[in-house]
C-alpha cells in the first residue's frame, strides 16, 4: 500500500494513482470484517464450483441412445445419467444469484461510497474480494464455452420434463429442475459468458437501486482505477517482480479484464473512446504479449462482452487490435 503508480491514461495523460493492491497478502481490518465474513462465505464455494465446471461430463453416450433406440429402458438410462449433471447446473446457476444478489452489492456498497480512492487502499481485503469475483466470473464464462455437454444435456432435461411429469416414471416425483426455474436456467446457459452477464446486470442493478447514496461516477471511478492499477502491476517490472506467486499475474490481467468490461457497460461513453481514462489498447498489448493459451479467454471477452467496442467513436486502431 502506499507505492505510487504511474499509470497512463487512454488520452495520454500521465496519472498518479498511490495505491498498490496486494491481491496477496491482503488481511481484513475491522472496519472490513463484517462485510469481508459475510461475502467470504460465498466465495469460499467458488473452487470447488470452478472444479465441477471443469471437470464436467456430459450424458452424449446415453442421450444418442435414446434418441436413435428409443426404448423405456434408453430413455430411463439417459434421464438417469442427466439428473445428477444438472443438479450440477442448478448449484452453478443458484451461485451465479448470490453473486449478484448478495456479494457484489455489499461489495460495491462498501467500496464506492464517499472516496473510491482511498476505498481502494483503506479496504483491500474487500478489493481483493471484488478481485476473486471477476477471476471466478471470467474463468467460469471461459470453461463453460468450452463444454458443449452443457447445453446438450440441458436441453435434453427440458425435452423430457412434460413426459417425465406426465408419465408414471419413478423419476417423475423427484424433479430437481422444475419448469419456471428450468426456463430461467436455459437462459442462463444459453448466454455465451453467463457469469458475467449477471454480474452486468447487477451493477446495473446497484446503480439504479442506490443513485442517492452512491453516484454512478463512484462505481465507474472504482471501476476504472482497479483496471488500471492492476494493468500497471503487470506492464511495470519493478511491480510484477514483486509478486510471489507465479499465477498472480494472469489474476492481475483477469481482473483488469472484467473491470474493463463492467467499467464499458456503466459509463455512458464506455471504456473505449479516444478520451477513456482506460488505456484499453495498452491493456489489450499486455494481453498479446502473453502466452495464448492463457490469455485468448480474455481477449474474446472483450471483443464479445463489452458494450461500446463497435461504437464510431471507437479509435480504428483498438478496433483493429480485438479484431
Amino acid at each position: 500500500m502506499g507505492n505510487l503508480l504511474q499509470a497512463m491514461r487512454g488520452d495520454g495523460r500521465s496519472t498518479s494513482i498511490d495505491v498498490f493492491l496486494d491481491f496477496e497478502n491482503a488481511r481484513p481490518t475491522t472496519a472490513e470484517s463484517e462485510v469481508w465474513a459475510m461475502v467470504d462465505e460465498v466465495l469460499q464455494q467458488a473452487s470447488q464450483i470452478l472444479g465441477q465446471l471443469k471437470n464436467y461430463e456430459g450424458c452424449g453416450d446415453q442421450i444418442r441412445a435414446a434418441i436413435s433406440k428409443p426404448s423405456q429402458e434408453s430413455e430411463e438410462a439417459a434421464w438417469a445419467a442427466v439428473i445428477p449433471q444438472v443438479e450440477k447446473l442448478k448449484t452453478f446457476y443458484e451461485y451465479s444469484s448470490a453473486l449478484a444478489d448478495n456479494v457484489l452489492p455489499k461489495l460495491l456498497d462498501a467500496l464506492c461510497k464517499e472516496n473510491p480512492l482511498q476505498n481502494l487502499e483503506s479496504k483491500q481485503a474487500l478489493v481483493k474480494q471484488l478481485a476473486d469475483v471477476f477471476d471466478f466470473v471470467l474463468s467460469f464464462d471461459d470453461a463453460k464455452m468450452k463444454n458443449s455437454n452443457i447445453q446438450n444435456d440441458f436441453s435434453f432435461y427440458r425435452r423430457n420434463l412434460n413426459k417425465m411429469k406426465m408419465s408414471n416414471s419413478i423419476h417423475a416425483e423427484n424433479l430437481v429442475v422444475r419448469d419456471e426455474l428450468a426456463n430461467r436456467m436455459s437462459l442462463f446457459f444459453a448466454t455465451p459468458t453467463p457469469m458475467l452477464f449477471c454480474l452486468v446486470n447487477a451493477v446495473s442493478k446497484f446503480v439504479n437501486d442506490n443513485k442517492k447514496t452512491v453516484p454512478v461516477d463512484n462505481v465507474t471511478e472504482c471501476l476504472a482505477t482497479i483496471a488500471i492499477i492492476c494493468q500497471t502491476m503487470v506492464a511495470n517490472p519493478d511491480f510484477a517482480s514483486r509478486f510471489q506467486n507465479a499465477e498472480t499475474s494472469l489474476f492481475c490481467l483477469r481482473v483488469m479484464v472484467g473491470a474493463i468490461i463492467l467499467y464499458d457497460h456503466t459509463h455512458s461513453a464506455g471504456a473505449f473512446h479516444k478520451k477513456s481514462v482506460i488505456d484499453v489498447r495498452g491493456s489489450v498489448k499486455i494481453l498479446k504479449d502473453q502466452p495464448t493459451a492463457s490469455v485468448e479467454g480474455l481477449l474474446n471477452a472483450l471483443r464479445f462482452t463489452t458494450k461500446h467496442l463497435g461504437d464510431e467513436d471507437t479509435p480504428k486502431q483498438t478496433k483493429a487490435l480485438l479484431a
